[in-house]
């Protein structure tokens, strides 16, 4: 099972890293939910926590259109039953890169809940 989780997490980077958002889109549950402090910074009103594809799909393209060249570096991936802890470097030209922890909360194969951290 782990393993299995840890596939859904490469698969979640190649597709970021390839700005492919039908692609990781398809690792989320209708219904779920994400977590970011950049959420919370870029759009105030969401307290950070956005639900829903659509609101992902929005979220997303706008910081792939912003952020041409953003990039996330994987350094560790930790899975056990239900969930993927993600350690990553975020990397955008001309800004300092930033540690970034992440957890994918997993059930019956599908992105659940998703939450950021900032080291």
């Amino acid at each position: 099972m782990p393993n299995q989780l840890q596939q859904i997490a490469i698969r979640w980077f190649d597709a970021f890293n390839a700005k492919n958002l039908e692609k990781l889109l398809e690792l989320y549950d209708n219904e779920a939910q994400h977590f970011s402090p950049k959420l919370k910074m870029r759009q105030p009103e969401t307290n950070g926590l956005i639900i829903g594809k659509e609101a992902m799909r929005v979220w997303w393209q706008d910081a792939f259109d912003r952020l041409p060249t953003l990039h996330y570096k994987v350094t560790s991936l930790t899975a056990n039953t239900d969930r993927v802890f993600m350690e990553y470097t975020r990397q955008v030209a001309g800004e300092a890169d930033m540690l970034v922890a992440e957890v994918l909360e997993i059930k019956e194969g599908k992105i659940v809940f998703s939450r950021v951290y900032h080291g």
